[in-house]
């Protein structure tokens, strides 16, 4: 039992970061442009107003692939409850690869938004 509960605790781990910072990247971008924290891609470092394009776009993003995701982890989860170690490893392993996908996934949306909506130097299009 120990083991289900540190691997939903892994399981959890994505959807719920991807809710919390989605969430604050909605509400406001981090400071200024920075290399330490925030989205960081050429395109969204270009200004400020990229900057804060890119995180509100990519923050609303997190937020709604967060909340599918919260249900369809902790779901499969409920259902290994007292199963043997290697399956409960196995399927978490798999339900975190699958959570990945839309993490990364979210950068080509966000990228093509800010492509669309800034030219190459950042001015609004």
């Amino acid at each position: 039992m120990g083991f289900w509960i540190f691997m939903l605790c892994m399981v959890l781990m994505i959807p719920v970061i991807m809710i919390v910072f989605g969430w604050i990247f909605m509400k406001k971008a981090p400071g200024k442009v920075n290399w330490v924290f925030g989205y960081k891609t050429k395109r969204s470092m270009t200004n400020e107003d990229t900057w804060a394009f890119a995180h509100k776009y990519i923050g609303r993003l997190w937020w709604i692939c967060g909340l599918v995701l919260l249900p369809l982890s902790v779901i499969p989860m409920l259902l290994l409850s007292g199963k043997d170690k290697d399956m409960v490893g196995n399927v978490g392993a798999f339900i975190t690869m699958v959570q990945m996908i839309p993490l990364v996934g979210t950068i080509f949306p966000t990228e093509r938004a800010l492509k669309k909506n800034f030219d190459e130097n950042g001015w609004p299009r």
